[in-house]
């Protein structure tokens, strides 16, 4: 069953998204999505996958120089 997770970051543009593409595609692999919200205050990262933790997503954006936190 996919879980839906939503982070807080640090991104802010276009180009930052696009530098974390290989990142978030391998962590959510090919059953999952991501998404980012550039235009809200939080900058919103949404993540569907099976398989992906919280724990995982946001250690692997802070290895790119990426804050991230999760939304509850």
């Amino acid at each position: 069953m996919k879980q839906v997770l939503v982070f807080k970051t640090s991104v802010n543009s276009f180009q930052e998204m696009q530098a974390l593409k290989p990142i978030l595609n391998k962590l959510v692999n090919k059953t999952g999505r991501w998404n980012f919200d550039l235009e809200d205050c939080d900058r919103v990262l949404r993540v569907e996958s099976e398989f992906v933790g919280a724990d995982s997503i946001i250690e692997k954006l802070a290895c790119a120089g990426v804050m991230c936190s999760e939304l509850e």
